[in-house]
């Protein structure tokens, strides 16, 4: 009997998936839907990836530009946020795959209220680097 087929239990001894504190738990859910919680999990791992690029483009962009180390906060926060989602993405895959696994309701997503104001946060803190900098050229022109 192949994994999965039959007893579709996660205690199948011929199941040998990892991680087994996911795969170990419940019944296989349906396959949709386990994909579509990969596929959240991916997205969460990309956003995370372009945050990081981005803050890597800005670091190279001051470094090139002999601009004030304020950029390197703003790259250094977006590479930190970065990071955080690629947790972020690992933590709630594992705890949807493991409430599908269940049959419970999934838990309520956590990580978008802190993205969100990590990325109002890197917002205000470029415009105000551009104002000021903007106010700054201005009080030097004639």
């Amino acid at each position: 009997m192949t994994a999965g087929a039959g007893d579709r239990s996660g205690s199948d001894p011929g199941d040998h998936r990892r991680p087994r504190w996911v795969y170990g738990e419940g019944t296989e859910p349906d396959a949709r839907f386990s994909l579509a919680n990969e596929r959240t999990a991916l997205a969460w791992v990309r956003t995370g990836v372009g945050l990081v690029a981005g803050g890597v483009a800005l670091t190279s962009f001051s470094t090139f530009a002999n601009l004030p180390g304020l950029v390197d906060v703003v790259a250094a926060v977006a590479c930190l946020v970065g990071g955080g989602c690629a947790i972020y993405a690992l933590v709630s895959w594992r705890r949807n795959e493991r409430a599908l696994r269940r049959r419970e309701p999934l838990p309520a997503p956590g990580g978008l209220p802190v993205l969100v104001t990590a990325v109002i946060l890197l917002a205000v803190l470029i415009a105000g680097y551009a104002a000021a900098a903007g106010l700054g050229e201005s009080a030097v022109l004639p």
